[in-house]
């Protein structure tokens, strides 16, 4: 490793704060001549996405803030590591073909040109160590922490040459291409069968068709108590309220889980769990019955019905099992429902063999991470030509 140099970022670095947008210029809808624009919590959950943005008129003098395909963007504002939601120093990368506005509290990240491959910063900011490291140099409380340009600008890192830079960022970009690719397989077939249900249950759902409490049709349970110190790096998948959030040494279900979300500014949210996972009490459970529904029209029952018609509270919104008990259930032929999980049930099974593929690609790319940035794991790569 003799030709590894240790370097600040900010010698190798373009460092780009976001632009302080009046919220009173924001369009809630896309209009022509408008970008999205992109903030913390568009960023901070490893890949940029662009679901409930804002917009806002393009303005020349404003296009050092925008963001397009490839570029780096990092969060600046958020929770300390372990948290459920926005962290603070969360990397993201933007994948779609697209030019958005950064919001102030993001900040995008450029390279110096031949000093340092994008691509190569992006997986080495990622990196535990690196992004571990760069959280804890964050001012304020733990419910509202801060990075500056100059703590990112400050952190140290170590740069191999150019082309071995390149050929580890291609390693570990394969690896995101295809995890991204199973995604996006996931979501297509999550559409097709939502797709179906709407026709089949909402479109052409008949008057006559009975209606049940949900308490009748299902047992409603909480989960489990486990506090945010107790989660593990590896282990049984663990559910709280907005979506898995870690991992655990024991399970509570074996089969997945339709879960409603009970606690805070995330209740009524639906989720879907895994396989052996184990469900924090921040989501309620429908455990389903001996009554022919199976977890299929459940599951996609649960995603159409509005739950948010049951919270209660306005300090601290919840959702109880006794409120929850009289949401309604509409009971189709249970002949249509089985036709609807003999299409539905090869789409889920293909999503959860995506999804294990998904698994053991990110488990691969999360050790081959730390090794290649530290050369523990070295890389074959050809010599750039110098003219």
């Amino acid at each position: 490793m003799s030709e590894w140099s240790i370097t600040k970022l900010g010698d190798v670095l373009e460092i780009t704060n976001g632009y302080a947008f009046k919220s009173v210029n924001f369009r809630s809808e896309p209009e022509a001549g408008c970008l999205p624009v992109l903030k913390i919590k568009n960023v901070a959950n490893g890949d940029v996405h662009i679901n409930d943005v804002q917009y806002h008129h393009f303005e020349e003098k404003l296009s050092k803030y925008t963001a397009q395909k490839g570029d780096i963007l990092i969060s600046l504002t958020g929770n300390h590591p372990h948290a459920e939601t926005q962290v603070v120093g969360a990397v993201s990368k933007l994948k779609m073909d697209i030019r958005a506005f950064v919001n102030q509290r993001v900040a995008k990240i450029d390279t110096k040109p031949n000093l340092a491959d994008k691509d190569y910063i992006y997986f080495a900011l990622k990196e535990e160590g690196l992004s571990k490291y760069l959280a804890s140099q964050s001012s304020g409380s733990a419910n509202q922490a801060n990075i500056s340009k100059a703590d990112i600008e400050d952190l140290d890192i170590a740069l191999p040459p150019l082309p071995e830079q390149k050929t580890i960022a291609s390693v570990l970009s394969s690896l995101d291409d295809k995890i991204d690719l199973l995604h996006r397989q996931n979501k297509t077939l999550e559409a097709m069968a939502e797709t179906l249900f709407r026709q089949w249950f909402i479109e052409e759902a008949k008057e006559d068709w009975d209606v049940s409490p949900l308490g009748d049709v299902v047992k409603i349970a909480y989960g489990k108590n486990l506090p945010t110190s107790r989660l593990l790096d590896s282990g049984y998948p663990v559910f709280g309220g907005n979506g898995q959030i870690g991992f655990y040494d024991r399970f509570l279900y074996s089969e997945p889980q339709v879960l409603v979300s009970c606690r805070g500014e995330a209740s009524g949210k639906v989720n879907i769990s895994l396989p052996n996972s184990f469900i924090t009490n921040n989501s309620l459970i429908l455990e389903r019955k001996e009554n022919g529904i199976s977890f299929e029209y459940l599951k996609f029952y649960a995603l159409a019905y509005d739950f948010g018609l049951h919270i209660s509270g306005s300090a601290q919104p919840q959702i109880t099992i006794d409120g929850l008990f009289n949401a309604e259930f509409r009971w189709p032929p249970l002949g249509l429902v089985e036709s609807f999980t003999e299409v539905v049930r090869p789409l889920e099974d293909k999503r959860l063999t995506n999804y294990i593929q998904i698994q053991t690609l990110e488990n691969l790319r999360d050790m081959l991470l730390p090794k290649l940035m530290s050369g523990e794991v070295r890389v074959q790569y050809q010599t750039e030509d110098v003219a």
